[in-house]
C-alpha cells in the first residue's frame, strides 16, 4: 500500500482515529471489573535495572556498570515486528542514521558522533562487519530472529573488544537465548507498500537443561522510490526481500561444563537507484550476512573459563559493480575468578580478517584488485571489576598485535561513588583506536589509489555522570569529550584524478546525553536527549560541525499496559544536519510521531500493530545540493501489523 503525501490525509485520519479508538476501547475494558481484579503481577513487567554482559564480558547490572549503557530486550523489539536492527538503533540513545532510501537500502548510523566504521559490532560475540567498506550492514538483519541489543557508548569497550570501538559496541543476542520451555509459534504481518513478513519458531526445552530454538522467517516489500524526482528505471520503487534463520543450542555435559553453539543468517535482494535515467535492467544488490559461534564452558562457584570460536560473514554482489566477501574468523579463550573483592578477568583471542574482490565492471584501465586482501590480530586482555554496596570500580587493559600495524595497547578506568542508596557519580577515562580498513589500504581501481602508509586513527575519552536508579525509574546525565588523532578521510586528488584515504583531521567529539525511563502502575514514560558537537580540529574545516552529525537528538515516549494490551506514542527528533564540510548547506531538521501495541486475543494469539510517521512528514536522511543534487527519500506514514499464535 502507497500513498502520496497529497492523498493520506483520510488514511491518516482513519489511522489515528482508529489508534486512539483501539485506545478508548481497550481502556473502557480495563476498567471492567474482570479486569480491574487482575493483581500487579500478572501484568508485564518492564525490568529498569537489566543485566548487560557486554560493558564488563561478565553478566552485570546496568545499575553497576560505569559507561552509559542500554539494553533493548524481547519486550522492547516486539514493537519493532517487521523491521530491522537500523530501525531499532536509529530510536536509542545518541544515534543517528544516514540511509539511501527504504528498507535495506545502503546506509550508516552515527553513535555520539562516531560514526559505524567506529562502532564495533558483535553478533553473539563474533565481529560483523564489511572490511571493504569498514560498516556493517545492519540494515539487513531482522528483528525477528534477535532476543536482544545490548548498547555500550564510548571507548571503553576499546580495552575490552581492541579496534573499531572508540565510539562503542553494540552487540546482538541471537533470538532463543532464553527458552524455558518447549513452545512453537507461528507470525503473519502485512503493512504499507505490499509489505509482508511470514515466519515459525521452534523451541525445546528439558528437565536436563537442554535447549534448542530454530526460527525462519520471510521479509518482503515493494519499498519506495530510493530517489526523488527521478526519471526512466529510477522513478520506481525499490524493493527488497530477504530470507532469515536463527539457532541457539545448548547443554550441561556435567555439572560444571556446558557446550553450545548459535547462528544468524539473511539472505537478501535488494533493488536500489544508481543514476540510470533511461531504460534498462533494474540495479539489484544480493546479499548473505550473519554469523555462527560455538562454545564450551566451565563454571564452578569461583571460577569460569569460556573457549569459544566463531565465523561472520558479509558477502555483496552489486549487479552493476564489483562483488565483495568478507569473512572474520574469530577464537578467544577467557577465564573469569572471583576474588573476596571483586572479581580478575583474563583471556587471549585469535582474529583472522580476510576479504574477496571481483570486478563485474572491468574498465580499461584494468581490474579493481586488492594488494593485500587479509590479516591476523593476536590479542591478549585483563580486567579486575568491584561492584560493592559503596561503590563500583572497573580497570581494563588489552595488547593487540595487528600483522600491518604492530602492535597496539589499550587501557580503560572507571570508578563510581554512591551518594545516596539510589544515587551514583562517577567518572570513567579510556584510550581507544581504529586500524585502516582493507578498501583504505590496497584497494586499486578505477576511482582509488591504495595508501599503504596509513596509521591508526587513536582516541582519549573522558566521561562523567551522575545516576539515579530506584524501582520506580532509572534517570542518568552523562558529559562525554573524545580527542581522535589521524582520522582517516578519502580525499580527491585532482593531479591523478582519483580518490586515497589519508589521515589529515584531527576531530573532537563532546557533549552530554540525558535518559530518563519510568514506570507507574500501569503507566510507562520517559524521553532521552543528546547534544553532540563533532567538529573538526584542523585544516580548512576547523571548528566545523562534521558531516551527518546532527548536534541535536531526542525521543520522548508515554505508554500504558494491561493484562489485555500495552499501548506506546512516542516523538522523535533529529536536528539540523550539515551535509558538506564547510557547513554551507544542511539537511533540515525533523520530528516523527509514531505510535505501536500489542493487543493478547488470548493466552496463545498476541496481535501487534505500529504506525510511523503519523503526520506524514516528508523528510530525508541523505540529500545533497549543487550541480550534482539529489535527494533520498523516507518513507511517509506507514503501518505495519502483525499476528503471532503461540502454542505452549
Amino acid at each position: 500500500m502507497s500513498l502520496s503525501r497529497s492523498s493520506s490525509r483520510t488514511y491518516l485520519r482513519l489511522s489515528i482515529l482508529s489508534a486512539l479508538g483501539l485506545l478508548a476501547v481497550n481502556t473502557a475494558m480495563a476498567v471492567t471489573p474482570d479486569v480491574a481484579t487482575i493483581n500487579d503481577s500478572e501484568l508485564p513487567q518492564v525490568e529498569l535495572d537489566e543485566i548487560i554482559v557486554t560493558a564488563t564480558r561478565t553478566p552485570t547490572k546496568t545499575s553497576n556498570v560505569i559507561a552509559q549503557t542500554r539494553v533493548v530486550n524481547k519486550e522492547d523489539l516486539k514493537r519493532f515486528q517487521g523491521q530491522t536492527v537500523l530501525e531499532v538503533l536509529r530510536r536509542q540513545p545518541g544515534f543517528s542514521i544516514k540511509q539511501d532510501g527504504g528498507m535495506g537500502q545502503s546506509s550508516n548510523f552515527y553513535l555520539r558522533g562516531y560514526d559505524s566504521k567506529r562502532v564495533l559490532v558483535l553478533i553473539d560475540g563474533v565481529r560483523y562487519g564489511s572490511m571493504s567498506t569498514g560498516q556493517p550492514a545492519l540494515a539487513l538483519l531482522p528483528t525477528d530472529q534477535i532476543d536482544r541489543i545490548e548498547i555500550l557508548y564510548g571507548a571503553s569497550g576499546s580495552s575490552i573488544y581492541g579496534s573499531d570501538a572508540m565510539g562503542g559496541v553494540i552487540q546482538i543476542f541471537t533470538k532463543g537465548s532464553d527458552v524455558d520451555q518447549t513452545n512453537f509459534s507461528v507470525t503473519a504481518g502485512v503493512g504499507s507498500h505490499d509489505h509482508y513478513i511470514y515466519g515459525a519458531t521452534a523451541q525445546f526445552a528439558n528437565a536436563q537443561g537442554a535447549k534448542l530454538s530454530l526460527s525462519a522467517s520471510r521479509n518482503q516489500t515493494k519499498g519506495i522510490s530510493a530517489l526523488d524526482n527521478r526519471t526512466g528505471n529510477d522513478k520506481d520503487d525499490d524493493g527488497f526481500e530477504s530470507n532469515n534463520f536463527a539457532f541457539n543450542a545448548s547443554m550441561p555435559i556435567t555439572q560444571n561444563i556446558s557446550v553450545g553453539a548459535t547462528g544468524l543468517f539473511s539472505k537478501s535482494t535488494t533493488e536500489f537507484d544508481n543514476f540510470s535515467f533511461g531504460p534498462g535492467p533494474n540495479a539489484e544488490i544480493d546479499q548473505e550476512n550473519g554469523a555462527v559461534s560455538a562454545f564450551s564452558q566451565y563454571e564452578n562457584d569461583k571460577l569460569t573459563v569460556r573457549l569459544s570460536a566463531g565465523q561472520s560473514l558479509d558477502k555483496i554482489d552489486n549487479k552493476v559493480g564489483d562483488a565483495f566477501e568478507t569473512k572474520q574468523k574469530q577464537a578467544n579463550l577467557i577465564s573469569t575468578y572471583k576474588l573476596p573483592i571483586g572479581q580478575f578477568q583474563a583471556g587471549a583471542e585469535w582474529l583472522q580478517q580476510e576479504v574477496d574482490l571481483t570486478d563485474n565492471t572491468p574498465s580499461a584501465g584494468g581490474k579493481d584488485s586488492y594488494k593485500i586482501n587479509d590479516r591476523d590480530i593476536k590479542s591478549s586482555f585483563a580486567g579486575y571489576q568491584v561492584n560493592e554496596d559503596a561503590y563500583d570500580f572497573q580497570a581494563n587493559v588489552r595488547f593487540d598485535d595487528n600483522s600491518q600495524f604492530g602492535h597496539e595497547t589499550t587501557f580503560g578506568l572507571g570508578y563510581a561513588v554512591k551518594l545516596a542508596p539510589s544515587l551514583r557519580l562517577g567518572t570513567s577515562f579510556a584510550t581507544g583506536y581504529r586500524a585502516p580498513t582493507l578498501n583504505d589500504l590496497y584497494i586499486e581501481s578505477a576511482y582509488y589509489v591504495p595508501n599503504e602508509d596509513l596509521k591508526v586513527e587513536k582516541s582519549k575519552n573522558v566521561e562523567v555522570f551522575i545516576e539515579s536508579n530506584t524501582t520506580m525509574q532509572n534517570t542518568r546525565l552523562t558529559a562525554f569529550n573524545s580527542n581522535v588523532d589521524n582520522l582517516i578521510d578519502n580525499r580527491y586528488d585532482g593531479s591523478i584524478d582519483k580518490y586515497q584515504a589519508l589521515n589529515i583531521d584531527e576531530a573532537s567529539l563532546s557533549g552530554y546525553s540525558f535518559t530518563s525511563d519510568w514506570q507507574l502502575s500501569n503507566i510507562l514514560f520517559g524521553g532521552q536527549y543528546t547534544r553532540t558537537n563533532a567538529e573538526e580540529d584542523s585544516g580548512a574545516n576547523k571548528g566545523k560541525q562534521l558531516v551527518y552529525r546532527p548536534e541535536n537528538t531526542g525521543l520522548v515516549y508515554i505508554g500504558y499496559q494491561a493484562a489485555e494490551f500495552d499501548i506506546r506514542t512516542e516523538a522523535e527528533y533529529v536536528g539540523k544536519t550539515y551535509n558538506v564540510a564547510d557547513n554551507s548547506t544542511f539537511i533540515e531538521d525533523y520530528t516523527l510521531f509514531n505510535i505501536s501495541g500489542n493487543y493478547y486475543l488470548s493466552p496463545n494469539l498476541t496481535w501487534t500493530s505500529r504506525i510511523n510517521n503519523l503526520t506524514n512528514v516528508d523528510y530525508s536522511t541523505n540529500e545533497s545540493f549543487g550541480q550534482y543534487a539529489s535527494r533520498y527519500n523516507q518513507d511517509g506514514t506507514n503501518f505495519f501489523t502483525s499476528l503471532t499464535y503461540n502454542w505452549l
